[in-house]
């Protein structure tokens, strides 16, 4: 059986604070976008395989699908075992969830496989303990998410809005930038009520004009093409522009698809990985 992995963006990201356990609450909305992975998952006898088509990404138990495959293995009783392919398309560590939807395509997957029907709220309560991002992940759509990410409250949906997403050649470790951000240092935060209203009423001028990231200022300065990207997707006919998650991605929203086709031609060819999507 196979499955679409999708990929989220960040259409805000506010940092509200931080809690004894040493991660961070925040509020922030979510975007799955039709960028994705295809997870393809069969049974086998025992245990838990995991195969992918890229070099870099672990096939032993250190890869977030692997966890995924074993946890729900483990929380049902099942005695048989799973060989989970990946074929990525999601760029790694960039800020686009794309370890947790693949291991959110693993839980649903083997929901499917074995037909357990277990329900999604019980899926997103075992996805928490895997990680952060993966009840959104399972949940999917528009959606705030507040607390570490993992209280989720469906929001309008933004429907079909073209994207223009470029990735520099670097990784970005999320650890690292929570570790050097100082909440002290924002000085301007999204107006989550404003983005909601502008979800509520379609406009995508007020969205892409409102749409604030607190990360940026970590990941930035580190790493000054992050500016350069979001003014050049700007020029390029963006309606605004922003780094999603921890980065490095960067993204921009268009007016129509014909917009977003031209941006992309324009910059495809950069020293940059680019792709063409839209949300779903």
């Amino acid at each position: 059986m196979s499955f679409k992995a999708h990929a989220k963006i960040n259409l805000s990201l506010d940092v509200l604070g931080k809690r004894d356990d040493g991660y961070h609450t925040l509020q922030m909305i979510m975007q799955t976008i039709q960028l994705h992975d295809t997870i393809s998952i069969r049974k086998i006898p025992a245990g838990v395989e995991i195969m992918c088509d890229a070099p870099y990404v672990p096939n032993n138990s250190s890869n977030i699908a692997y966890k995924a495959a074993e946890a729900m293995l483990g929380r049902y009783g099942i005695k048989a075992g799973v060989r989970v392919e990946i074929s990525k398309s999601i760029p790694v560590a960039a800020g686009l969830a794309g370890g947790s939807t693949d291991a959110a395509a693993v839980l649903k997957g083997i929901d499917s496989l074995f037909e357990l029907g277990a329900e999604q709220a019980e899926l997103m309560q075992l996805g928490k303990t895997i990680g952060a991002d993966v009840p959104y992940c399972i949940m999917g759509g528009t959606a705030l998410a507040e607390g570490i990410g993992e209280k989720l409250t469906l929001l309008p949906a933004a429907g079909n809005i073209p994207l223009v997403l470029v990735k520099p050649r670097i990784g970005v470790s999320t650890a690292w930038v929570y570790k050097n951000f100082k909440l002290e240092k924002v000085k301007e935060r999204p107006d989550t009520q404003m983005l909601i209203s502008a979800l509520a009423s379609g406009n995508k001028r007020n969205l892409a004009a409102n749409m604030k990231n607190v990360l940026e200022s970590v990941t930035r300065e580190k790493y000054p093409v992050i500016d350069a990207i979001k003014s050049e997707l700007v020029k390029l006919g963006a309606l605004g522009s922003m780094m999603s998650g921890s980065g490095p991605t960067v993204f921009g929203i268009f007016e129509d698809a014909d917009k977003a086709e031209y941006a992309f031609n324009k910059i495809k060819n950069s020293k940059h990985e680019c792709i063409l999507t839209h949300t779903v």
